[in-house]
């Protein structure tokens, strides 16, 4: 058949997303979703919601949800755009800031959907290379973008769970010559943000997603915060409707009990640092993480052997193929349970 699609469309296979498998007794590690439920409050939206409402359009902005992000990080409306999900932002900003004479510079390993996105705009990509051993960021990394329209900070890092330093990200901020992403998808689990550069520069943009922290990717949220200049121009993009009546109130219930949030969050991170040090007992070499995963090595090397071995006792990990990142497995903090499955089937092949 004859293709009608652009050719850039026909030349991409497209982002592959973490498996979602259907086994019985599974173990399910591999997508970096919170193993705790949202709020009890959601719930309670839930049961109150009246559904004659879902015969009208939804408010096509979310003011409500711009107004409660803004207050959170000091800001105002004009300075948040809500989003179906980080993705959905993200396609915006690429067809914002990229086309075929404006690329992107990312730094490698990273989100595999980046380069994607910019395949879909014919864009070329520059990848920064961080440190094969330990996976720190260059000092040059501005240098390195040469003269790239759009730079993108994942922090913490996707799949390595590192975190750039927060110095070497304003120096970044300053003096990159574009638009400089940073996407704290993780920012629940860190030690730091960088929200007060979303304030502090003309060109910077932050963004959030509600999949991790807040325990809703199934609801598809996130938003993104910045100058309102660049904010305007992003709500020019997106669909009229982006997020439904139901997920703009699920969100605010559960944006509201901050306090359950961050619970939830304190017991992830205990639980990241106590299967990072049962795994080195087993001669894993753990990336330090500020997410809810971890990146380990197995002792032998090899990630794809160990992913299948943890796939035949139905633990469900993710494995990224590559000369780097082919060593390594990228475990998401389950429950106690779940982690200590993890480490039965481990043991069998390494104690």
């Amino acid at each position: 058949m004859k293709s009608y699609f652009r050719k850039e469309i026909d030349a991409i296979a497209g982002y592959t997303p973490g498996e979602q498998p259907k086994m019985s007794n599974l173990i399910k590690l591999n997508t970096n979703e919170n193993p705790y439920p949202p709020s009890p409050q959601v719930m309670e939206v839930l049961r109150n919601f009246d559904p004659a409402r879902l015969r009208r359009y939804p408010d096509p902005t979310a003011d409500n949800l711009r107004d409660l992000f803004a207050a959170s990080v000091n800001m105002k409306r004009e300075n948040v755009i809500i989003g179906n999900g980080s993705d959905d932002l993200l396609t915006m900003i690429f067809r914002a800031f990229t086309s075929e004479n404006l690329g992107v510079a990312v730094f490698e390993p990273t989100y595999s959907l980046y380069p994607v996105l910019a395949a879909m705009q014919a864009a070329p990509v520059t990848k920064i290379a961080l440190d094969k051993e330990t996976f720190a960021y260059p000092a040059d990394a501005v240098k390195q973008a040469g003269n790239a329209n759009l730079l993108i900070i994942t922090r913490p890092n996707a799949p390595t769970g590192n975190a750039a330093d927060k110095s070497l990200v304003r120096d970044i901020c300053r003096e990159f010559d574009g638009i400089v992403l940073i996407d704290e998808a993780y920012a629940d689990f860190a030690g730091d943000n960088c929200a007060e550069f979303a304030a502090e520069f003309e060109n910077v943009l932050v963004m959030r997603t509600f999949s991790k922290g807040s325990s809703m990717a199934g609801l598809r949220l996130g938003y993104a915060f910045g100058n309102a200049v660049l904010i305007d121009g992003l709500m020019k993009l997106k669909d009229s409707y982006n997020v439904d009546m139901l997920s703009q109130e699920l969100a605010k219930a559960n944006f509201l009990d901050a306090a359950y949030r961050k619970d939830c969050c304190a017991r992830i991170i205990a639980d990241r640092e106590q299967l990072k040090k049962d795994l080195e007992k087993l001669g894993f070499k753990v990336v330090p993480s500020q997410a809810n995963f971890l990146f380990a090595a197995p002792p032998d090397g090899d990630g794809a052997g160990c992913f299948k071995a943890l796939r035949d006792e139905a633990v469900i990990v993710r494995y990224f193929p590559g000369e780097v990142t082919g060593k390594y497995l990228r475990i998401t903090i389950g429950t106690p349970a779940e982690n200590a499955r993890l480490l039965e089937v481990l043991k069998k092949r390494f104690a």
